[in-house]
């Protein structure tokens, strides 16, 4: 079943030319206009004011003017003797001046720039703000050094005099006694995008030893199968098998078997979990060597810091648990303790050498967190007396023994832990889960890639039901081109025409590669879902639209530009700057190709029109 018959298609194709060869609207409607030039916002040093109990700390500031537009800001807590750090704010203010939106790692709403609540860690989020103006270039973007320790960041719009209020909040959730605490604050003022602006923040944290990015092998950068929506916790050897058989024919070169491995119990919960034996796949190896045959790595699910209050080692942890997780049955290992961290690392060093595995998706990091009665003292057994450092040397033991076992090992995190510490140890960030919801999963994957730096981000595993359109069930993959896919839909039981779109989209997908995931990104504007993606290399050009937008190369360099349909509509608006004369193609969203012809397209504006969740693709 085709969406357009060729020969329809053909004739409104050539009508648009002709439409578009007798006009040329932009040559006697353009204006001469500039465009509006606004003072950079200023923060100096000293208007920023510290407040709160600084019990026995003293605080001093520094400041550091790296270029015009671009300072950073140390703040230094000193104590005589071990004290402990109580909540503090950093807060200064500047005119509401030329700001329209603004972006954060969340997944919030980003209309409403009233408030811009962020409250990042180790193993949530990221601490950065960046406000923007109706050009979406950055007007301020402001980032904290500290990525481990929880940070509140707000920046609250006061109605009477219409300036805004950055507040950072610092020591909210309580540390250790220390003597001494350092903290740096970047603010960016410089008229760059949007989207650069956070780049660069990116790169400043990676190029701090603490947070040097984990490799990231090939094999990450590759489309993947995975488990959960498909199968749940009802997984069988022989099944997955199959399945990864026919993703393998499909382009994709990874399984991701997910929770349900691991215990016969399938009510959802983790009463069960934390022993980490195959009880529902008895023969592990066995499993793991099937799918290796198809063509295809095998990632395998752990929850990190579970054990399940029906697991067979509970009582040997009992009194080394952080808190109980109400209504899912399982405590929360305490990693201050080393033989929790040794129990933990040996989990997955065995399943390394006995199974041959070639990765690990790493669940629920962020469960491990201090409560409020949490002792936090190195004492009785601890070694550390904090829970977020304790977790980051976890976590760095567990990356240096599985390297040394294998250095290509694949890492897998998904939203909220994607930030700057996390990168250390996982090298494929996943959107969180958003099941049949493609616009959801283009906005996470689209706001982890400004961030995320070298590292690969997954799309959430998609699904469809078998009863969709063709063209519909595309859009779940259409939605995150630009993002490493994880298909998850039973591929025994959709249509063939299923099979058929995702054949052509995955083959696609691999041969532009190193464009859709490595070149220049450039994702529209947040506050509207980034309705619009782009990215080139100055050669080609893959833009994908999701709404009635104006498509314009991005580079004079062009010889080739690739036009995605996944939108609601046939019509594609095309601006030149000058004439492009070569050839047109255009497919539908199964990869038949309903148009071929050689054309000369004029400067100015261009009527195209491309089948739904289809493509044109133009080449000099």
């Amino acid at each position: 079943m085709h969406f357009f018959k060729p020969t329809y298609y053909k004739s409104l194709l050539l009508l648009s030319f002709a439409f578009c060869a007798c006009s040329s609207p932009t040559e006697n409607l353009s204006i001469n206009t500039t465009e509006p030039d606004f003072d950079p916002i200023l923060v100096e040093m000293d208007s920023i004011q510290v407040s709160g109990d600084l019990g026995d700390f003293k605080v001093t500031k520094s400041q550091k003017q790296i270029e015009e537009g671009l300072q950073i800001i140390t703040f230094k807590f000193e104590a005589e003797k071990p004290s402990e750090l109580k909540p503090v704010s950093l807060s200064f203010n500047f005119p509401s001046v030329d700001i329209n939106g603004y972006w954060n790692p969340t997944n919030n709403d980003r209309t409403n720039y009233y408030r811009s609540p962020l409250s990042s860690k180790a193993s949530q989020w990221a601490p950065v703000l960046t406000l923007y103006n109706n050009r979406l270039q950055n007007r301020i973007t402001f980032a904290l050094s500290d990525a481990l320790n929880k940070v509140d960041i707000s920046s609250y719009l006061r109605e009477e005099d219409v300036k805004f209020y950055p507040n950072i909040r610092l020591f909210t959730e309580r540390m250790p006694k220390t003597t001494s605490y350092e903290i740096e604050l970047r603010i960016d003022t410089r008229p760059l995008p949007y989207y650069e602006a956070v780049e660069k923040v990116s790169a400043w944290w990676a190029s701090k030893p603490e947070y040097t990015p984990l490799a990231v092998p090939d094999i990450a950068k590759r489309p993947m199968y995975s488990t959960w929506y498909s199968y749940h916790q009802g997984i069988t050897a022989e099944e997955i098998i199959k399945e990864s058989a026919i993703a393998k024919s499909l382009g994709t070169d990874a399984v991701i078997v997910d929770d349900g491995w691991q215990t016969l119990d399938g009510n959802r919960g983790y009463a069960y979990t934390g022993d980490w034996e195959p009880d529902r796949i008895p023969d592990m190896k066995g499993f793991v060597d099937g799918v290796h045959a198809t063509g295809m790595k095998f990632i395998l699910w752990y929850s990190l810091p579970f054990m399940g209050e029906n697991a067979k080692n509970f009582e040997r942890f009992k009194g080394k648990y952080l808190f109980y997780w109400n209504g899912q049955g399982t405590w929360i290992m305490d990693p201050r303790y080393p033989e929790v961290r040794e129990y933990i690392i040996n989990t997955y060093e065995k399943a390394l050498d006995d199974w041959g595995l070639d990765g690990f998706k790493l669940d629920f990091i962020g469960r491990f967190s201090a409560q409020a009665d949490t002792d936090l003292t190195a004492r009785n057994g601890r070694d550390f007396a904090s829970v977020n450092e304790a977790t980051d040397h976890l976590m760095t033991e567990v990356m240096n023994r599985l390297k040394a076992k294998k250095p290509d090992i694949m890492i897998e995190f998904r939203q909220p832990y994607i930030g700057p510490l996390m990168r250390k140890f996982g090298n494929m960030l996943r959107g969180t889960d958003v099941p049949n919801n493609a616009v959801a999963n283009r906005v996470e994957t689209t706001t982890l890639r400004i961030m995320a730096g070298n590292t690969a981000v997954h799309a959430d595993m998609f699904i469809w039901r078998k009863e969709e359109s063709v063209e519909s069930a595309a859009l779940q993959i259409l939605n995150i081109l630009y993002s490493v896919p994880q298909l998850s839909v039973r591929l025994e039981e959709i249509p063939e025409h299923h099979l058929n779109m995702i054949r052509y989209w995955f083959k696609y997908w691999n041969e532009n590669r190193d464009i859709l995931l490595d070149s220049k990104f450039i994702p529209s504007n947040p506050s509207a879902n980034y309705p619009m993606l782009t990215a080139h290399n100055g050669k080609k050009q893959i833009t994908t639209l999701f709404e009635e937008l104006l498509v314009r190369p991005e580079s004079d360099n062009l010889s080739a530009l690739d036009i995605v349909n996944a939108k609601g509509s046939k019509i594609i608006m095309l601006e030149l700057a000058k004439d492009w004369k070569g050839n047109i193609a255009v497919f539908d969203t199964e990869g038949n190709e309903v148009l071929n012809k050689s054309v000369t397209l004029k400067a100015g504006l261009n009527r195209l029109e491309a089948p739904l969740s289809g493509m044109i693709k133009l080449t000099k």
